[in-house]
C-alpha cells in the first residue's frame, strides 16, 4: 500500500462540480489500496477576489491581516472536499496548516517552512481517513501562533513538504495541463508533453516562468528525493515524472532554510577567448558559434555583455587542450565581423587568457535568496580573489578567476558555506532527463537518446540594470550584490563586460544584471544614491526586455546547441542583447516586443512541437 500526497490547484476545485470530481478521483485512489493526504488551493479566483476586497479597504494592507484574510480561501475548499468525500462514504477530515502542524518562519506573506509535526496527520491516516489539508499556509513558531502564508506557489510547496515529512511514496500535482510541456501552450499550441524531466531541469524551467510547478516545491523534492508527478485534473493520462538523485539524508528540521549550498566545485582546465567590439546586430553570435560548432569545439560558459555604442563583447571558455582550435576559429571569423570600410580597425579584436579557473557554488537552496551570490562574491573579495567572469543559474553560481588564486578561492568558499573538503552535494550531473517509464526512477546516467533541449521558456517580467565603469578590483561585485541583497532584491542574469578601460589610473568594467521588473525602479534609485560615493559610473535601467531560454541536461558536450539557438534568432532578425549560460541552460535577452516570436522560433528550431494541440481549460 502506497502513501500518496495529492495536490489540486484552484482551477481543479473551482466549482462544486469540480470538487465532486476531485472527490471521486481521491475515492478511486483510496479504493485501490492507498493512503492519501490531499492538499488543495482556494477555489478558482477566490484569492484574487480577497486581494481586491483588501485593496478596496486599504491601498497598502497590513501583511499580517492579509495572511488572516487569504488563508480563509483554502479553508472553504478543505471543508467542501471533506464533505464531498464523506458523501461517497469515504472517511475524511479537513485540517488547516496550523492543525496539521506546518511550522514556518514568523514572516507574513512569504514564510518558509521550518518543520512539520506529523503526529496528528499520521494518526488520522492510520485511522483510514483521507486528510484534506489547506495548502499555502502554516503557523509561526514564535509562541504567538500567528497564521502565515507561504507566498506564490504555496500549495505546491505545502504538498511536497508534507510528502517529504511523511516519507510518502510520491507526490501528485494535479493541474489544468496534462503535465510538463516543452513550452507554454498558450504561446505554442503544439507544445509537447514530456514523459519525465530532472529536478535540475525543472528548477530552471520553473524559475523561468513555467507556472506548472513552483521552484520552491521542486527545491524540496530535489533536496529530499521526493518523486513528483504532474498530471491533468481532467484525464487519467500518466503525466510527467520529475525525478531526482538519491537524497543525502537531510534533516527535516529547518526544512526550507537548510544550508543553501551543497558543494563547492572547481575546474582549472579552462581558458578564455573573447571577441571585443563585435557589431551589435542580428547574426553575429550565430556566425561565431556556428563556426565553433562546425569545428567541434565544445564551449563551457558563454557571455555577451551589454552593448556600448554599436558594439558588444562576446566571451566564452573552453578546456585548455582545445584552446588553439578555439583561437583559430575566433581569429578566422574576426575579420569578417569588422567594418568593411576600415578592416584594420580595432573592431572584433581577439583576446585570449590562459591560466584561469572556474569556481562554482552549487545547491538548490539558493533559489530566491538574494544573499547567496552576494556572500560568494564577498568571500572571494575577502580572500583577495578578483572575478573575471560571472555565470548564474538557479542551482549554481560560477566565477572565472586567475588559476593561481583557485586554491585560495575554493578554501575560502568551503569555509564560508560550511562545506567539508571533498563533500559532494546532489548536483544532478548523473540524473537522466529521458525516462520511458511509469515509475519514478533515479538512474545514474543520461540515456543516449536524450534530446539536448527539453524545454523553452520566456520571461517577460524582468528588467535590466547596468552600471558603467565599475572599478575592476576585488570587492566591487560583493558591494553591489550585497546592497541588493540587503534590500531583498533577487538577481537573475549577471554579465561582467570583458572590455577593461583605465580611467584616471583605475581599470574599470561595466556590469549588467537582470531583476524582477517590479524591483527595477527601486533598485536603480538605491544604486544611483550610492554610485558616486563608491566611484561607480552611470546606472542605466531598461524595462523593455524579454529573456528567452533553452534548458536541457543533454546539451552538455553538444557544441551545436548554442549555435542552433542563435541561428534561429538571426534568421528572424532578432537581435541578442545579452547571453548567459550554465551547464544546462542558455539564456538570451532580446527586445520585449520580440520575446514571444523568439520563443516560437527557438521551439520550432529544436523540433519540440508535438502532433497534437494542447488546450488549456478556462
Amino acid at each position: 500500500m502506497a502513501l500518496i500526497v495529492q495536490k489540486y490547484g484552484g482551477t481543479s476545485v473551482g466549482s462544486v462540480e469540480r470538487i465532486q470530481a476531485v472527490a471521486r478521483r481521491v475515492y478511486k485512489t483510496v479504493q485501490a489500496g492507498n493512503s492519501l493526504v490531499v492538499v488543495v488551493s482556494a477555489m478558482g479566483k477566490t484569492t484574487d477576489g480577497l486581494v481586491k476586497l483588501a485593496n478596496e479597504i486599504s491601498p497598502n494592507p497590513n501583511r499580517r491581516e492579509m495572511d488572516m484574510l487569504l488563508s480563509t480561501g483554502e479553508q472553504v475548499t478543505i471543508a467542501l472536499l471533506s464533505m464531498a468525500l464523506q458523501e461517497l462514504g469515504q472517511p475524511a477530515i479537513s485540517m488547516t496548516g496550523a492543525q496539521v502542524g506546518i511550522v514556518t518562519e514568523a514572516e507574513h506573506s512569504r514564510a518558509r517552512i521550518l518543520h512539520i509535526e506529523t503526529t496528528r496527520l499520521t494518526r488520522h491516516i492510520n485511522a483510514g481517513k483521507v486528510v484534506v489539508v489547506a495548502g499555502f499556509q502554516g503557523t509561526s513558531n514564535a509562541g504567538e501562533m500567528e497564521i502565515t502564508t507561504l507566498g506564490r506557489g504555496g500549495s505546491d510547496t505545502s504538498a511536497v513538504a508534507i510528502a517529504a515529512a511523511l516519507g510518502a511514496s510520491f507526490c501528485e500535482i494535479y493541474t489544468d495541463v496534462p503535465g510538463i510541456l516543452t513550452t507554454d501552450p498558450r504561446l505554442v499550441a503544439e507544445a509537447q508533453l514530456m514523459d519525465a524531466i530532472t529536478c535540475n531541469e525543472m528548477l530552471e524551467l520553473a524559475s523561468l516562468g513555467a507556472k506548472v510547478l513552483h521552484p520552491r516545491a521542486v527545491e524540496i523534492a530535489r533536496n529530499y528525493g521526493v518523486p513528483l508527478v504532474v498530471r491533468s485534473s481532467w484525464t487519467d493520462a500518466p503525466g510527467t515524472w520529475v525525478t531526482s538523485a538519491q537524497p543525502q539524508g537531510r534533516s527535516l528540521i529547518n526544512l526550507e532554510i537548510a544550508r543553501p549550498v551543497d558543494a563547492v566545485e572547481f575546474d582549472t582546465n579552462q581558458a578564455k577567448v573573447a571577441l571585443l567590439r563585435v557589431p551589435d546586430k542580428p547574426g553575429v553570435a550565430a556566425r561565431l558559434f556556428g563556426e565553433i560548432s562546425r569545428q567541434k569545439v565544445d564551449v563551457d560558459l558563454i557571455i555577451q555583455s551589454i552593448h556600448e555604442g554599436n558594439s558588444n563583447d562576446i566571451a566564452f571558455t573552453v578546456t585548455t587542450p582545445i584552446l588553439k582550435r578555439a583561437e583559430a576559429v575566433a581569429a578566422a571569423i574576426a575579420p569578417a565581423l569588422r567594418n568593411p570600410s576600415n578592416p584594420k580597425s580595432d573592431e572584433a579584436e581577439v583576446m585570449l587568457e590562459h591560466n584561469i579557473a572556474k569556481v562554482s557554488i552549487a545547491g538548490a537552496g539558493m533559489i530566491g535568496r538574494p544573499g547567496v551570490a552576494a556572500k560568494m562574491f564577498a568571500t572571494l573579495a575577502e580572500a583577495g580573489v578578483n572575478i573575471q567572469m560571472i555565470s548564474t543559474s538557479e542551482v549554481k553560481v560560477s566565477c572565472v578567476v586567475n588559476a593561481a588564486e583557485c586554491d585560495r578561492a575554493v578554501t575560502a568558499l568551503r569555509a564560508a558555506f560550511e562545506i567539508e573538503a571533498g563533500e559532494q552535494g546532489s548536483r544532478g550531473a548523473g540524473e537522466s532527463a529521458c525516462i520511458d517509464s511509469p515509475l519514478p526512477l533515479r538512474p545514474s546516467a543520461p540515456l543516449p537518446n536524450c534530446p539536448p533541449v527539453r524545454g523553452v521558456a520566456l520571461d517577460l517580467n524582468q528588467a535590466r540594470l547596468a552600471i558603467r565603469q565599475l572599478p575592476d578590483r576585488p570587492g566591487m561585485a560583493a558591494k553591489l550584490f550585497g546592497l541588493l541583497a540587503q534590500h531583498n532584491i533577487s538577481v537573475d542574469m549577471i554579465i561582467q563586460s570583458q572590455r577593461c578601460r583605465v580611467i584616471d589610473g583605475v581599470p574599470r568594467r561595466d556590469i549588467a544584471f537582470t531583476v524582477s521588473r517590479i524591483d527595477g525602479e527601486s533598485a536603480k534609485e538605491m544604486l544611483t544614491q550610492v554610485a558616486a560615493e563608491l566611484g561607480w559610473g552611470e546606472v542605466v535601467l531598461d524595462s523593455a526586455i524579454a529573456k528567452v531560454s533553452i534548458v536541457g541536461a543533454g546539451m552538455i558536450g553538444q557544441p551545436g546547441v548554442a549555435a542552433k539557438m542563435f541561428e534561429a534568432l538571426a534568421q528572424h532578425q532578432i537581435n541578442i542583447q545579452m547571453i548567459a549560460t550554465s551547464e544546462i541552460k542558455i539564456s538570451c535577452v532580446v527586445a520585449q516586443e520580440e520575446g514571444v516570436k523568439a520563443l516560437q522560433v527557438i521551439h520550432a528550431a529544436f523540433g519540440l512541437a508535438g502532433s497534437e494541440k494542447v488546450v488549456v481549460p478556462a
